[in-house]
């Protein structure tokens, strides 16, 4: 029997989100758990999570709870999945959560052979501004590195303990010593916000990244007498590939966009992306769209369009065949050099106030 693995460290396609749902024992998403759901929970894009009552129940009693998420510094420019948990990271600061930003520069030397150095520089000048330039309320978030930490890196000597070699790969596939070190240091993460308060936590991530959160809900159990809350989580689906591809992949630059980038080769992407625009105008405007094979629809739905009446139109105007998929791809052109262009000032606005930012000062 073949194992069923997700790898946060590769670059495999997950094909089937009912599947994922079902093997891994997540929790179907229902936006009507939560007050005011924002855009990509209200479309479907955010489509699991697990222990989500918990977290509705804090917002709804006004308890105290925290939200969570890291930054991995590994590269100069970030994607729209980065994008999704930032605006859920956003959504439970509005509702309350106390806001934790961590940059995983340790897991950056161990698993990708950035060095700490690097980490620095590229978090401080690109990773936290364009996280507050994509919604992070920076004035509301506490923040730190993973090797300033040493509560962190202690508790994860501690957490270690309680994980066996056997069970390691049962979770991640294979046990080499960097994702050893670097899953142990993101339990510690996941939990540092209760080391000084026992509270519920929830994590917003891509799929990719839930063997992280099993591993640090498993070994919890194992430390009954410390009391933690287990960890909720929020999955977002994949922003998919231009070409109809599952998940966006810098291996295909031509179907890939990344952030920020030059809005002149993003066009040209746009307009080359799998289309859902019938083969001749005659039978496009007699059969309409095939919307859902629609990347560049897709891409609007997940990223461009914010009101839900503005895309319904623009949905049953393309599925009626009232405009064509050369009319839709340019709409999106002018949609994503509007937010680019807003993405690049937020940036360049955000870094003028990295130095008042609430790092946590370690001994």
């Amino acid at each position: 029997m073949k194992q069923k693995i997700i790898d946060p460290w590769g670059s495999g396609l997950l094909e089937d989100y009912k599947k994922i749902v079902k093997d891994f024992g997540l929790e179907l998403f229902d936006p009507k758990l939560l007050p005011n759901p924002n855009r990509i929970m209200r479309r479907g894009v955010v489509f699991a999570g697990r222990d989500l009552k918990v977290i509705a129940d804090a917002i709804k009693s006004k308890k105290k709870y925290y939200v969570l998420s890291g930054i991995m510094p590994s590269s100069e420019k970030i994607h729209f999945g980065t994008k999704m948990v930032v605006e859920n990271i956003r959504y439970f600061q509005e509702h309350g959560a106390e806001t934790y930003i961590l940059v995983a520069d340790l897991e950056a030397a161990s698993t990708r052979g950035v060095t700490l150095e690097e980490s620095r520089g590229r978090a401080l000048d690109f990773h936290i501004p364009a996280y507050v330039a994509l919604g992070l309320d920076a004035k509301k978030t506490t923040f730190y590195f993973q090797s300033e930490n040493k509560e962190v890196m202690n508790n994860a000597y501690e957490f270690a303990k309680k994980i066996t070699l056997n069970e390691f790969e049962a979770i991640y596939g294979n046990a080499d010593p960097g994702k050893i070190m670097a899953a142990m240091t993101q339990v510690a993460d996941i939990l540092y916000p209760q080391f000084k308060e026992r509270m519920p936590g929830i994590i917003p991530v891509g799929i990719d990244q839930d063997p992280h959160i099993r591993l640090t809900r498993d070994i919890i159990r194992r430390f009954k007498d410390r009391k933690y809350f287990l960890p909720s989580a929020l999955y977002n689906k994949y922003t998919p590939s231009l070409d109809g591809d599952i998940k966006m992949s810098k291996s295909k630059p031509e179907s890939c966009i990344e952030l920020p980038e030059d809005i002149k080769f993003v066009k040209r992407k746009i307009k080359n992306a799998l289309s859902g625009g019938r083969d001749t105008l005659e039978e496009h405007r007699k059969l309409g769209a095939i919307v859902e094979r629609d990347m560049v629809f897709e891409l609007m739905k997940q990223h461009l369009v914010e009101d839900d009446k503005e895309l319904n139109k623009i949905y049953n105007e393309y599925k009626s065949g009232k405009i064509t998929s050369g009319e839709l791809k340019e709409i999106a052109c002018n949609k994503m050099e509007d937010f680019m262009d807003n993405f690049v000032k937020g940036i360049e606005q955000a870094r003028k106030h990295i130095s008042k930012l609430n790092f946590v000062k370690f001994k």
